[in-house]
């Protein structure tokens, strides 16, 4: 898969450990920032629009957003028409955001899970796929 990834300031560890998995993985992944010599606080939207965008035009398949708590990053994906970010704090969150509504872009953050933990939640976002049927029709009222 085509995966942009994308941090601000308060994210760039946990984006940098998960863009090693998922090149890891194979997938072909573009990183948009922030990058690990940055030391100022910078604005998360600047680094959640190219990777929202790249997703809601079909230019990606899905994305990885990361800043201190998820939230601005979430807020700031699902802006975007064909956007659906997935705040998780749980693998099980990830996969519910999978099976029903067709997650594209995940949305963690670095101040609220554990390494670990972060870890297990891009493997169940990864790996779990959309389930379709009833939950079709309402991620294409989600998209119209």
């Amino acid at each position: 898969m085509k995966i942009w990834v994308g941090s601000d300031h308060r994210g760039k560890e946990y984006k940098e450990m998960l863009k090693c998995i998922l090149i890891e993985k194979g997938h072909e992944v573009r990183d948009v920032g922030v990058s690990e010599e940055v030391k100022d606080s910078v604005d998360y939207p600047d680094y959640a629009i190219p990777v929202a965008k790249a997703v809601g035009s079909g230019g990606a398949d899905r994305g990885v957003l990361v800043c201190a708590s998820g939230i601005g990053m979430s807020m700031t994906a699902n802006r975007f028409k064909g956007v659906r970010g997935t705040l998780c704090f749980t693998p099980e969150m990830a996969e519910t955001g999978r099976r029903h509504n067709d997650s594209n872009v995940l949305c963690l953050g670095q101040d609220t899970i554990s390494e670990m933990v972060a870890k297990e939640i891009l493997e169940t976002w990864l790996n779990t796929p959309f389930d379709g049927g009833r939950h079709l029709r309402r991620v294409e009222k989600l998209d119209a």
